[in-house]
């Protein structure tokens, strides 16, 4: 079939990276992480004082009558929160020694890794300032029944994401008030514009997203927190994870209790890089190249490597992974549309980079992604893809019989809506009113990606208010989403080589791919999952961007 090249291109960037690194197998590297054996065993314990609150979940996005006074609502758990799967407070301490030493030396040997913020190139430099991606000791329970939903539902979002991004006119009619106080957002919507006036067709559509997910303490129902259609990450990386607590319970799990064939197998990188090597074959051009765009320092190489070393090692072609300039100088359009870079025709353009404003320094960045989107590369995702993940999309297709303008069929519709939780424009006066005098009960959400972002607790009110005073369409940048409030565990969360105890909740990710051709949808399923547990007290959860562990499920 020929070559498949892999071309990693940071974020557009104007800084040319000179040498080419062909990136090994993550697992052949060597790490300076370890100290002594004798101060890893010194684990430091913390336990958090802070409380965890529930909440009442409502399915509708136009009422808050289910949403019950903050009094009733917001209730003190014990400070220790509940007991998991298994019991920590009875855990001896040799065994949990053993378990945080074995832990560390199989991430640090099995490429589970970072580069760490301290050290310098460590976002730019393969192989400096490696530590171990930080990770949860043991995996966290999760009822089988909502593992089940929660995949069943991945095909069904992505089959949305595809009709959705069909329908130009409500994409630019639902963004349009945003497009007035959000420039990124605008900018995007400028070059989608350009897409539907020169009526761009895009033969073949991937997407690699992935629908996030908590389970509500109060309600026991499985609420979607967000859809990810662009860089949604950890797939690489996940897997480790996963394959570390079997490994961990393989060992040690008589003595916990715990049964290894209870952690699903993980196989997203795995998933991840079929279906990119599928929409290569369906471009049906051997001499072209797979191009992974990535932001110019980025500590969480190590999942994107991943996913190019099984792109490499299952599509065993003579083969290279090449860092590659910015795009916008060396990238052009060829007379039949091919997308050329560095004289290597491109057929997959990956983005893991490009959702924030940030990737975008200069007008070279957005010359660089109109170019694409002009091209027949195909796009993962495409302009229209992009904006169907963005929050205020999510919270209009929320709204009564907006669905059913998309999907067609009666249980795919009740399984959606089911999962939603309650979303609202600030047009809405009496949520406003509401989320002014009850803030704990909602999130305000600006149009960001990325972790860091959102509005929560005292501050909502205050940015409410603030935005009332300002008057004109400043409210349109944001979205009101109702507080989901997960059950608290205890868990061990180690970072930088330390355990701490605490009481903890998770986020459950679903990664979904979906590839077609003209009318013909070659594929279109779940595949695989990231867990990402954090303390309580913490509101955001990002693991890349320092908020939460990455973490694997015990189904139960």
């Amino acid at each position: 079939m020929g070559q498949i090249t892999f071309s990693l291109s940071p974020s557009f960037s104007c800084t040319k990276i000179s040498p080419s690194f062909t990136i090994g197998h993550p697992g052949h590297r060597k790490s300076s992480l370890f100290t002594s054996r004798t101060q890893i065993l010194t684990t430091h314990l913390q336990r958090s004082t802070k409380t965890v609150s529930s909440m009442s979940s409502s399915s509708s996005s136009s009422s808050i009558a289910t949403l019950k006074s903050a009094k009733t609502d917001i209730q003190e758990r014990v400070q220790d929160g509940e007991k998991g799967i298994y019991d920590l407070q009875e855990m001896p301490a040799e065994l949990l020694q053993e378990l945080v030493y074995e832990a560390l030396v199989w991430s640090s040997l099995h490429g589970l890794i970072v580069g760490h913020k301290s050290i310098e190139k460590s976002g730019t430099v393969p192989g400096v300032g490696l530590v171990h991606a930080p990770f949860a000791l043991l995996p966290t329970s999760f009822p089988h029944d909502y593992w089940r939903q929660a995949c069943d539902l991945a095909p069904i979002f992505s089959e949305l994401v595809d009709r959705v991004s069909l329908d130009g006119t409500f994409l630019q009619e639902s963004l349009s008030r945003t497009k007035k106080v959000d420039a990124f957002t605008s900018r995007l919507l400028d070059i989608h514009s350009k897409m539907l006036e020169s009526n761009k067709k895009e033969e073949i559509r991937l997407g690699l997203h992935r629908s996030d997910y908590m389970l509500d303490a109060e309600t026991n129902e499985l609420l979607q927190v967000e859809l990810n259609t662009i860089s949604s990450s950890f797939a690489g990386l996940s897997c480790l994870v996963s394959q570390l607590h079997r490994y961990l319970l393989n060992h040690q799990g008589k003595q916990l209790g715990l049964d290894s064939r209870r952690v699903p197998g993980n196989t997203a990188v795995n998933r991840f890089a079929d279906a990119l090597a599928q929409a290569w074959t369906e471009y049906n051009d051997s001499s072209a190249v797979i191009m992974v765009v990535v932001q110019t320092e980025e500590r969480n190489m190590y999942d994107q490597h991943w996913l190019c070393t099984v792109l490499k090692e299952e599509y065993p072609y003579d083969s290279q992974i090449l860092l590659k300039s910015y795009i916008d100088a060396e990238g052009e359009l060829l007379p039949d549309g091919s997308l050329q870079v560095d004289h290597q025709r491109i057929a997959v353009v990956y983005f893991r980079a490009g959702y924030s404003p940030n990737d975008y320094p200069s007008e070279s960045e957005w010359r660089a992604r109109l170019l694409i989107e002009q091209s027949r590369a195909i796009k993962c995702p495409s302009i229209s893809y992009h904006l169907v993940g963005t929050k205020k999309i999510q919270q209009e297709l929320a709204k009564p019989n907006v669905l059913e303008r998309f999907l067609d069929n009666k249980d795919d519709l009740l399984k959606l809506r089911k999962c939603f939780a309650g979303l609202w424009s600030l047009d809405d006066q009496n949520v406003v009113e509401d989320a002014i005098a009850r803030p704990e009960l909602y999130v305000l959400k600006p149009q960001r990606e990325g972790g860091g972002n959102n509005i929560y607790g005292d501050a909502v009110r205050e940015k409410l208010v603030e935005l009332q005073k300002g008057g004109n369409e400043g409210p349109a940048a944001y979205i009101l989403m109702q507080r989901i409030f997960p059950r608290s565990f205890m868990s061990f969360l180690v970072r930088d080589g330390v355990c701490h105890q605490a009481p903890a909740v998770s986020e459950l990710g679903i990664f979904g791919a979906y590839l077609r051709k003209g009318e013909k949808v070659i594929l279109n399923d779940h595949c695989g999952y990231l867990m990402r547990t954090k303390v309580s007290s913490s509101d955001e959860g990002g693991v890349a961007a320092g908020f939460a562990v990455l973490d694997s499920i015990y189904l139960t």
